[in-house]
């Protein structure tokens, strides 16, 4: 469910500015994972989001749906993990590259598809 006016062209959108609107995805969904898998107290719920949120854990959720995107999904990947970005690391790139393609898809609202490499890159984190 997109909140913005259709009319916007996502391909002008800077790689960092899929990966702004993707990390909050990312986390939307992570956090919504989490209290549908348990009620728990909050300070619980915050250290899990944080584990899974963080470049460790979405770097490890990269490489595991890396294999199954397509080649516009992969494109759009790459252009988030390659992005200038303030850290350098192998693990930050990988998360970025993650939160831009989460960016686009919620940007093009491909909800469906979206949650399917969600759901398969957090696959092994249970």
């Amino acid at each position: 469910m997109r909140l913005y006016p259709q009319n916007i062209d996502i391909k002008t959108l800077s790689p960092l500015a899929l990966a702004f609107v993707g990390d909050g995805v990312f986390s939307l969904m992570v956090r919504e994972r989490l209290v549908c898998e348990a009620n728990r107290a909050a300070g619980k719920l915050h250290k899990l989001s944080v584990e899974q949120v963080r470049a460790e854990g979405q770097a490890g959720a990269a490489r595991r749906i890396l294999p199954l995107l397509t080649e516009k999904e992969t494109a759009v990947f790459r252009r988030g993990r390659n992005a200038h970005t303030t850290r350098n690391s192998d693990e930050y790139h990988l998360a970025t590259g993650l939160e831009a393609l989460f960016g686009y898809l919620y940007l093009r609202d491909e909800q469906e598809r979206l949650r399917a490499l969600f759901e398969l890159g957090m696959r092994s984190e249970e």
